[in-house]
């Protein structure tokens, strides 16, 4: 939870908007600042599983990602003075209870190579993800999946870091919602 608190303390005060397509019910929400903007998208547990089935995965481990929270992320360096460079590994999923870091690529690799997952599987995984660690010049973006490791429905604030050249920026997309089960 310190850790948590350190985050807080050291983000932006900018406020999270909040997205809801009355077509699809689908909710996003997305985080703006200093030309750099984080958008997370819900993907249900339906379209993960899909998604994962028709890439070579079984039933079972396509169903093991679909309920692990999933999000489409599009990060931007829209306009930052310089290059963003950013770690997923340093974001924190905070709850009322917890704070812990995502379910990244290579957590799942060792899932599906564990699990048997057929090499061109976990290919098609690897590159559908956000990568864990990337360097955006201005203008450039990205968009990928991740995974949040928190059960459909569940809530939590997304606390985040990047550096953009040597400053360190952070901020926090907060009352994040992971999609419910669309069986």
């Amino acid at each position: 939870m310190a850790l948590a608190l350190a985050f807080t303390s050291a983000a932006s005060a900018v406020e999270t908007s909040y997205i809801k397509d009355p077509e699809t019910g689908i909710e996003s929400w997305e985080w703006r600042e200093d030309g750099v903007s984080l958008r997370l998208g819900q993907i249900t547990p339906g379209l993960a599983r899909g998604f994962y089935l028709a890439r070579g995965f079984d039933a079972n481990s396509a169903d093991l990602f679909a309920v692990n929270c999933a999000f489409m992320a599009i990060l931007r360096n829209e306009s930052a003075p310089g290059k963003l460079r950013f770690n997923l590994a340093d974001w924190r999923v905070v709850t009322s209870k917890w704070a812990r870091p995502m379910k990244l690529d290579n957590d799942w690799q060792k899932i599906w190579q564990r699990r048997g997952v057929p090499q061109a599987a976990r290919t098609a995984f690897h590159w559908a993800q956000l990568p864990t660690e990337h360097v955006y010049e201005p203008g450039d973006w990205n968009m990928g999946m991740l995974s949040m490791g928190l059960k459909p429905g569940e809530r939590f604030d997304l606390h985040f870091r990047w550096q953009v050249n040597e400053h360190k920026q952070s901020g926090v997309l907060t009352n994040v919602r992971c999609a419910v089960d669309d069986r």
